[in-house]
């Protein structure tokens, strides 16, 4: 998940580094020139697209259940803005193509959210509060505790 993220952050970034457009500029009195233009120039909301994507991966991580739900549907929203924004946008084949997969991997990891999220582990997730943990009580892990104590859990004295 967080690496379909990172990889379509970075090939929407890349892809607006690209030259997709080459005008010919003329100037009177001057001769003519030409002005390449950047996927940033071109589709401007390429860049903010990426670094949205990038910052969903610490939203990811941080969040669970229902919420990282809701984050799957932004990422969805994000991916598929992207993909319109690449669409409507002129330029040559190979720049768009490398945003239009950005946009697709953005895609595929607000679908694998809306569909798995609330199942992925979270960052400190398995961390409990030593309240919560004396509530939980598991009676192998309870031996195991007592042996790392150097208790014996048989001793019933």
């Amino acid at each position: 998940m967080v690496l379909l993220l990172l990889l379509g952050a970075l090939a929407l970034w890349g892809a607006s580094g690209l030259t997709w457009v080459t005008e010919a500029v003329e100037r009177p009195g001057a001769a003519a020139t030409t002005a390449a233009r950047s996927g940033a120039d071109v589709a401007p909301g390429l860049v903010p697209l990426a670094v949205l994507s990038a910052t969903a991966v610490a939203a990811v991580v941080a969040l669970s259940g229902w919420v990282r739900r809701v984050l799957g549907g932004v990422v969805l929203a994000v991916g598929l803005g992207a993909a319109w924004v690449v669409v409507a946008a002129p330029g040559t084949v190979p720049p768009k193509a490398l945003a239009v997969l950005g946009a697709l991997l953005v895609v595929g990891a607000g679908v694998v959210l809306l569909v798995r999220g609330q199942a992925m582990p979270r960052l400190g997730g398995s961390y409990q509060t030593p309240a919560a943990a004396k509530g939980a009580s598991d009676p192998d892990k309870d031996l195991w505790r007592a042996l790392e104590r150097g208790d014996d859990p048989t001793d019933r004295g």
